[in-house]
């Protein structure tokens, strides 16, 4: 084992390695009771999503334990699962088979380009204002959704959104919960969203608003409901290439974004470079493109993996660790099922993770207006369209009108003004 993962090489232990592993799952676990929540809302089988989440993540993350031996963990994205719900379906009206070809075709693509290296054109040719925007875009998005879900914000015929009556009791109980997470991370209390999960779930039961089930373990149920209900026909059919393009872009950028991000706190990086990037990367790949067969939404590297570099991971054996516990959720399919049913209870995950995601806007140079304005468009018409793919479209269709006025035309990367063009004809001519 030593050998293998280079334990002693890496200046780390089985014992370090295993605890590092449980405390990433920790930190990560919120999504097997998330994720399904948010798709089930598309009209998937709810027991099926939990199922494929559980697999997809096992599955990439081994992928990037024992090929890439990196301490990161993978699983479907925070945002992308939002995007898939209520942006691809909810918004397109297309069905949820279709959306999961979407996801399939976006997959198939980032395989190849994993075994190119047209992969760091792409990623070059986006201006890093605009990364951080969708980034934070993102996270603005799932954030209005926990409140909606909540009923924080309800609609209103006079303003479109307004407050929500507070004193009702599952947003009075959704508030009670996100203090409670609030206050386990202000004291960085290890995995404080699923902590926060569980003591929301408690007052619940005492308040008479869960019931558990008769039994909170039980034998994995089957995936027939999602797995290879994909329709991939469907995507050309409906025209759904700025979803595509849209699932297969914060897919690469956010992965490789949050593999570097790691890799740096953990020493791993040489002279600044991400060693093993294409093995690495083709554990996304394969994640996402197997989970969109099983029945998922896209995966992705998830930052929390620093948890456990923080406490000494360094290996790809604090990976395996955590994909060991993720398997055992499989048998608690009874108990996930009834807390994602609770808005109260996973609305707080949303919020929060929303609001980690907004951090990066500091990083924008807000005096620059050729960076800053579509890095604003992007942000604010996430949310106020209800679609990740057209904020991102705006965004990247205003950016090169301001660099050719401001005679800035070269800044812009060539491929750039393909993405301009593509998003420019998808949003007018195709959409509604």
């Amino acid at each position: 084992m030593d050998s293998f993962f280079k334990l002693k090489e890496r200046g780390t232990s089985v014992s370090t390695e295993i605890m590092a592993g449980v405390t990433t799952f920790l930190t990560m676990v919120y999504i097997v009771i998330v994720n399904p929540g948010i798709l089930s809302q598309a009209g998937m089988d709810f027991q099926g999503v939990f199922i494929a989440t559980v697999l997809a993540s096992i599955l990439a993350t081994l992928i990037m334990g024992l090929f890439s031996n990196y301490p990161i963990v993978l699983a479907p994205g925070m945002g992308l699962n939002a995007f898939f719900a209520f942006s691809v379906v909810g918004g397109s009206g297309v069905s949820w088979q279709t959306a999961l070809g979407a996801v399939f075709v976006a997959g198939v693509l980032f395989v190849l380009l994993s075994l190119t290296s047209f992969r760091y054109m792409l990623l070059d040719a986006i201006p890093t204002s605009l990364k951080h925007a969708i980034t934070a875009g993102i996270g603005l998005f799932i954030t209005f959704i926990g409140l909606q879900n909540a009923k924080i914000i309800v609609d209103s015929p006079a303003t479109l959104l307004t407050l929500g009556n507070l004193r009702e009791p599952m947003t009075l109980l959704t508030i009670v919960g996100l203090a409670i997470s609030l206050i386990l991370m202000a004291y960085q209390v290890r995995g404080f969203l699923f902590v926060g999960m569980l003591i929301t779930a408690v007052i619940a039961w005492c308040a008479g608003m869960l019931h558990f089930p008769d039994s909170f373990v039980a034998l994995p149920g089957g995936l027939s409901t999602t797995a290879l209900q994909l329709d991939i026909g469907g995507v050309f059919t409906n025209g759904l290439y700025a979803v595509v393009f849209t699932f297969l872009l914060i897919t690469l950028f956010d992965t490789t974004g949050t593999m570097l991000g790691v890799a740096e706190q953990a020493g791993l990086l040489k002279d600044n470079k991400f060693q093993r990037a294409r093995g690495a990367l083709m554990a996304d790949a394969v994640g996402t493109t197997v989970g969109a067969a099983l029945g998922t939404s896209p995966t992705s590297a998830y930052i929390e993996s620093s948890a456990g570099v923080a406490e000494g991971g360094r290996t790809g054996l604090t990976a395996v660790t955590t994909a060991v516990l993720l398997s055992l959720t499989l048998f608690f399919s009874p108990t996930v099922a009834v807390l994602a049913n609770i808005p109260a209870i996973t609305a707080p995950a949303l919020i929060i993770v929303g609001f980690l995601m907004m951090n990066v806007l500091r990083k924008i140079d807000w005096q620059d207006l050729e960076e800053a304005f579509p890095a604003f468009l992007i942000v604010v018409l996430m949310p106020l369209t209800y679609s990740i793919a057209t904020g991102i479209g705006i965004g990247f269709i205003v950016y090169p009108i301001l660099k050719l006025v401001r005679g800035k035309r070269k800044d812009v990367h060539p491929i750039f003004y393909v993405f301009a063009v593509l998003f420019f004809v998808q949003i007018v001519f195709f959409s509604h």
